[in-house]
Formats: C-alpha cells, structure tokens, sequence
C-alpha cells in the first residue's frame, strides 16, 4: 500500500466513528421515546400514521405477536412488490415500456429486497420501470431496513427488561425507524448526491453525439448513444444507509451516473457501515452501560481491519502471471500498480478494496468493482467476511443482533471453561438461549453449504458457470453466501437469471431471513422473563479488551470450521495454481 493509500483507510474510519457517536446517540433517545431535534417537525406525521392505522403506540406485544406482526409486515411488502412487477406493463411511469417481468425473476426480486438482500439477477435500466423502482423496490429498502432495526430493539429489551412477557411494540419501533432515522438521513444524503451528479430525474433517456462512429451488434452504423436516466438519487441513498444494496444501473456503484465522484463515493461508503456502527452505541446507552456497545463496536474493527489488510495486499501485489511475464505492476508516479482488472480508474485499489470489504461486512451488497476480477486472496476476504454471518457490522440492526447471538456463544463457552452457569448483562444464559443462538449461527451455514452442493451436482447450477474450475465453483459458493446470508453481491460470471437460481436463491435468502429473526425474537422473549442476577466475583465481564478478543475468537473458529474446506476447493485452491 501506498503511503496515500493509507491516508485515505485512516481518514474513512475516523470520519466513520466520528459520525457513528453522535448518531447512535440520537437513536437511543428516539427508541427511548425522548424529545429530540426532529421531533417537532416529525412527531406530527408520527401521530398522524399512528391514528391512520389504529396503533396505539402504548400497547406492549409479546414475542410471538411481534414476530407475527413482523411477518404479517413483510409479507404484504412481498406481494406488493410482487404484483408491481408482474404489472408493471399497464403502471405508469414505464417510458422505456417495459414488460413484465417473468414469474420466477419476479419472485427472486420480491424475496431479495423484503429480505433486505437486494439480489438482482436483472439490468435494473433494463428490467425495472422508474414506478416499479420508486413505489417498490425503494419503499422495501426502507421497510426491510426498518425490519431488522425492530427485531434488534425488542432483543435489548429483552436484556433490559426483567419478568416481564413483553418485547415492545412493532409497529412503533418499524414507524420510528423509517420516520426519525432512514428518512431524513436518506434526505440528506440524497440530496449531496445530487450535488455530485447522481442522476434524479423523471425524463427521458438523454442521446448524446458519439465522438467517434462505430458498429452496433446488428453492424449497423451508430452516430449515437441512449444513456437511460432515472430517479437514482433516492434510491442510492437508501439502498447505502439501509444497508439495502441493489443498484438503480446494473454496473451499481460503479456507474457514473450513480457514483460520478471521489466525494460521493466516499459519502456511500461511509453510509454502507454508518448505521450499524451507531447501533453499538445506541446498544450500548439504552442498556446503561456504554462500554458494551464500545467493546462490540470494537471486535467488530477487530476483525475487519485485517482482513481489509489482507484483501488490500493481494490486489496491490497484482497477478503473479504479470511478474512471470516480466511486466511491471508495481506502483508509481504514471500507474496504479496492482490488479485494476474490474475496478474503476477513477476509484482504483484502495477504494475499490475499501468497498468491497465493508459492503460485504455489512449486509449491503452494493460494489464499486467487479469482484469476480479481485486475486483469488483478494475475493476470498469479503466471501469470508459475508460467511461469518453479516456480524462484523452487518446490515442495520440484523448485524447486531446476530452479533449477539456470537456473544451469548462466547460467554456460554467461557461459562464451561470455569464451571460457571454463564451470563450476560446479569441475565442467567440457559439451554434455550444457547439453542436459539445455535439456530441463528447454524441455519445461514447449512443453507450456503446446502444450496452449494446441490448447484454443483445438477445440470442446471453448472449451466451457469462461464469460468469452470476453482473460480467457478467459488462464484457458485459465493452466490449462496450472499442469498443465505442476506448479503446480495455477487462474484459476477455466473448466469443467476434462470428458474433454478432464481428460485433457489430466492428460498435461500427467505431462511437467511426469517429463520433468524424468529429465533432472536424467541431469546427475547426468554430474556425478558427473567430476573437480574447480581454481578459477583465469578462474573465474567463482557467489556474488556480480554472477552473482545475471545469473542473474536469464537466468531473465528466457527466460521473456519464451516466453510474452510469448501474455501479451500474455491479460492485457495485458485491461489495456489497461481503461485505454482
């Protein structure tokens, strides 16, 4: 790395807990019901949507009702989303006149955004109307966003709470999530990236003279280009602070007209990690005890910074055929150095790894490079950041609370070592708590390793591959990580858009989901009824620089005993025939 590349690391994680402070106290007066800031202009529409749909913000659910809720929520945001697609020929607001969209891709969109995977098996310019964009998909990147904010709360409430059979209510934290939180930061964002030229508009595509004639695939003569616009704006904004993910084009941030700018792309990455790096603090302040959040906060950087370390080194040392071949691709004053197949000139390795790294950590999916084109080193950080489980960071809300499944791991294995019944926040860790976590760690495992062998063993998940060998089997691995763990990038050389991917893929990313949620609500919900056991001696406490680093341990060991040995037949086996 270059002294510059450096400079740049530094300044976007300093510039990241900088804003993450301050934010994440804000949260945590919104979801404690306090006055803030927005709260005059806001609270009328809060009022508003409660008397709208008969909500009585003071009535308290129990898990189950919550969780039913929830599901109810998203259920309807699927086959609304659903029906959008299959009519979006006879919506408005269709001026490329676009068709339906087919069934099975119809159902894989629907399941990818409720989800909050974003997964897209389409050329958004190509496939979806700006309707279908705005009153679709860009509302689900809010509620699915909003979704996993909700479960989050109820699971600190379960912690916070003692005897009592209740976990919040659902549809006052979904309104104040979208109202207090997502909306006026996706406004702003929105509107900075307008001012750096993303595009938001309703018009049609613009043509512009080419500069040179060339040939189009027909070999007819072309003077001209159609350059599709649309309402992008908007839905970047959210798709980076929802940790949402799905691009407006189909080149997603790598678009110029999605990404034109060193500033905006620096503003969307700092939004993909911005919400769930506040969330440790909001963590943190409304359980009273602020160092818990710092110490999640920090085995999260724990475990980012080196693989970032490592996926920066393998695509700054470049292709070792180059070196073979005696061509120079070390860095200087007229050349970036390194492997820039993929990547984006105007961004280049430092960016494009940076990227690559905290989209995968969090549960975003969005990219700035073609990740199909990284070193086999250099992919295989953000496959593995994505195979931890969306943890380190991880998309808002859903990051944490899978987190914390890891932690009530960690202290019930910390328990066995000293023969202690384990603890956590002065709440007893019994058998059904390990079981829940046990699901929320192992159902995302078995659904990626599942969906992976049986795509290699039938003719219709190899009829996708292009690239056949190690790499091919890791774009296959990659794309179910991506589905099972709601993440939603994509390695890229590999046809996803037919029925057995779209529905495969699309049953992978509803149990990465709700298979999840619905255990942590059930924690909750045993959390909740109990009584507080009061610190003693024996007491293992949970924010110290010793648990972070047992923490990290445990997140560690887990992932390398699950996905090791299929890690090893993709990109380390790839590696490996490189280096011969």
């Amino acid at each position: 790395m270059t002294a510059n590349g450096i400079l740049q690391v530094a300044l976007y994680f300093i510039v990241l807990i900088a804003a993450a402070v301050p934010l994440g106290r804000y949260m945590a007066k919104v979801y404690a019901g306090e006055s803030v800031f927005l709260s005059r202009l806001i609270g009328p529409l809060e009022r508003w949507i409660y008397r709208c749909c008969r909500i009585d913000r003071e009535e308290e659910m129990t898990w189950k009702a919550y969780a039913g809720g929830l599901l109810l929520f998203n259920l309807a945001g699927f086959m609304a989303l659903y029906l959008l697609q299959r009519l979006q020929g006879v919506l408005p607001l269709n001026p490329h006149g676009f068709s339906a969209v087919p069934p099975d891709l119809a159902f894989n969109a629907a399941v990818s955004f409720v989800t909050n995977t974003n997964w897209q098996a389409y050329g958004g310019e190509t496939t979806m109307s700006f309707f279908t964009q705005m009153a679709g998909l860009a509302v689900q990147n809010f509620a699915s966003a909003a979704s996993g904010m909700a479960v989050l709360l109820a699971f600190v409430r379960g912690m916070k709470r003692t005897l009592s059979q209740t976990v919040g209510n659902v549809w006052v934290d979904l309104t104040r999530s979208i109202v207090y939180i997502l909306l006026p930061l996706s406004l702003v964002l929105a509107l900075f990236l307008v001012s750096q030229g993303v595009v938001q508009t309703l018009h049609s595509p613009a043509m512009v003279q080419l500069l040179e004639q060339t040939k189009d695939e027909a070999g007819r003569v072309a003077t001209s280009q159609e350059i599709r616009l649309g309402p992008a704006a908007s839905q970047v904004a959210i798709k980076q602070l929802g940790t949402n993910g799905g691009g407006f084009f189909n080149a997603n941030s790598s678009h110029p007209l999605e990404n034109p700018t060193p500033l905006s792309n620096f503003a969307e990455m700092l939004a993909i990690l911005l919400i769930p790096a506040a969330l440790c603090i909001t963590f943190g302040r409304l359980l009273g005890d602020r160092r818990q959040g710092w110490a999640l906060l920090a085995a999260m950087m724990a475990i980012l910074i080196p693989l970032l370390g490592v996926c920066l080194w393998s695509e700054q040392a470049g292709n070792v055929s180059f070196q073979q071949m005696n061509v120079d691709s070390s860095a200087g004053d007229f050349q970036s150095g390194g492997n820039m197949e993929g990547k984006e000139v105007r961004f280049g390795i430092m960016n494009s790894a940076l990227w690559a790294v905290a989209t995968t950590a969090a549960s975003n999916g969005s990219v700035n490079a073609m990740h199909d084109s990284f070193t086999p080193l250099g992919g295989l950080a953000p496959l593995w950041l994505i195979q931890l489980g969306e943890i380190v960071f991880g998309g808002v809300g859903s990051g944490l609370y899978g987190m914390l499944m890891f932690v009530l791991i960690a202290v019930f294995v910390a328990g066995l070592m000293v023969g202690r019944t384990p603890e956590y926040l002065g709440k007893k860790i019994e058998a059904f708590e390990i079981k829940m976590a046990s699901l929320v760690i192992l159902i995302p495992a078995a659904v990626v390793l599942f969906g992976t062998a049986v795509a290699v063993v039938t003719k219709p998940g190899l009829a996708g591959i292009f690239n056949p060998g190690p790499h091919g089997l890791s774009e296959i691995l990659y794309a179910f990580s991506s589905a099972g763990n709601n993440n939603g990038s994509a390695f890229a050389g590999l046809n996803v858009n037919t029925p057995f991917y779209n529905t495969a893929l699309g049953c992978a990313m509803l149990i990465g989901r709700y298979w999840l949620m619905i255990p942590v609500l059930a924690a909750a919900g045993s959390l909740a009824r109990k009584k507080v056991v009061p610190s003693g001696a024996g007491t293992l406490p949970t924010h110290t620089p010793l648990f972070v680093l047992f923490l990290v341990a445990v997140i560690i060991l887990v992932g390398a005993l699950t996905f090791i040995p299929a890690l090893a037949l993709g990109p380390i086996a790839e590696h490996l025939t490189w280096i011969r």
